[in-house]
């Protein structure tokens, strides 16, 4: 028989979670320094979060369509939030300033689709785990959020990298 939860653990991790998101959030407001290392790592982490998404796609066919629209959404959002990213540099270190209405719509929409299906018992113990609960608009928002992060990393490496070479 596994060990029962604790009682406090579902209080840590939305508290741990809502530290993520508001870092997540303030990101998208104001001028940002360019941390090239730190948006290579990006790069590599959210590629491969993709390629998980894209893997669960094919094991889950319910929720496939739903990941394409908004992995397709999520890179043409990208691509417009980085024709309205301004680049500049300010005391002789390169950054820019990004839109923030895009990045903060997708990840707010996001946080309300969760909050919605732990409202309805998706996360609780009770139901069954498993591909039968995956649902189709979650996952696609995650798609979603997932390659406008990868597009806006990697706009921003070559973007950042041709305007101002050291």
């Amino acid at each position: 028989m596994p060990a029962p939860m604790p009682t406090y653990l579902p209080w840590l991790m939305t508290a741990g979670f809502g530290w993520m998101y508001y870092r997540r959030l303030r990101r998208h407001f104001g001028w940002q320094p360019w941390q090239p290392r730190r948006t290579l790592a990006r790069i590599v982490i959210l590629a491969l979060v993709a390629a998980m998404l894209g893997l669960a796609a094919a094991f889950v066919p319910h929720v496939a369509a739903g990941m394409a629209v908004g992995a397709l959404a999520g890179i043409a959002l990208g691509w417009f939030g980085l024709k309205h990213t301004r680049f500049d540099a300010r005391e002789g270190r390169r950054g820019y300033t990004p839109n923030p209405w895009i990045g903060g719509a997708l990840s707010l929409l996001l946080v309300a689709r969760l909050a919605w299906r732990w409202q309805d018992g998706a996360f609780s113990q009770g139901m069954a785990p498993g591909a039968a609960n995956a649902s189709p608009l979650t996952l696609g928002l995650a798609a979603a959020l997932v390659c406008y992060g990868l597009t806006q990393a990697i706009g921003l490496h070559l973007s950042l990298r041709l305007r101002y070479k050291p």
